[in-house]
């Protein structure tokens, strides 16, 4: 099947099966190994990427099912003021430990503090609920993202 979806802002277009799953698209054929492929059933999150700005687990989602869509990528986040912001804000709290689950934690902040900067810490917590750490007791992640939602608040009050 010939697929034409848009990855991190470019145009893409290439022949796949229209039953291979977009993990392994994008990290063998494409090369963005970013996202991680934790469980492989849809039930850790560390495969996370965002379909038209909603989060989709890539470990679930077919190569069909993207055509004509919009995905971006942890990659992708190094472009967009609100990525930079939410990885700093990561690095800063020190909410990283293996890094493994990261990615995905990242792309499921994003839609949230997109939509609402200021969002409490309990709806950080649901945004992150379908992500799974094994490392950390989840503190110095939710502080991150909550950092994050301050500092794009002020960037979007400053507009």
């Amino acid at each position: 099947m010939d697929i034409k979806f848009t990855l991190n802002g470019n145009s893409q277009s290439l022949s796949t099966e229209p039953d291979r799953r977009v993990i392994d698209l994008l990290r063998e054929d494409l090369g963005l190994t970013g996202i991680k492929e934790g469980c492989g059933t849809g039930e850790c999150g560390a495969c996370t990427v965002l379909m038209d700005g909603e989060t989709r687990l890539s470990c679930l989602t077919l190569a069909a099912q993207i055509d004509g869509r919009d995905i971006t990528t942890i990659e992708g986040l190094q472009d967009m003021e609100e990525g930079i912001i939410l990885q700093k804000a990561f690095e800063e709290q020190g909410a990283v430990q293996c890094g493994y689950c990261i990615p995905g934690m990242e792309m499921a902040a994003l839609p949230l503090l997109t939509l609402h900067p200021n969002a409490a810490r309990n709806d950080i917590k649901i945004a992150l609920s379908g992500n799974l750490c094994r490392c950390t007791g989840y503190v110095k992640i939710v502080d991150a993202v909550e950092q994050a939602g301050r500092e794009i608040a002020v960037k979007k009050e400053g507009l």
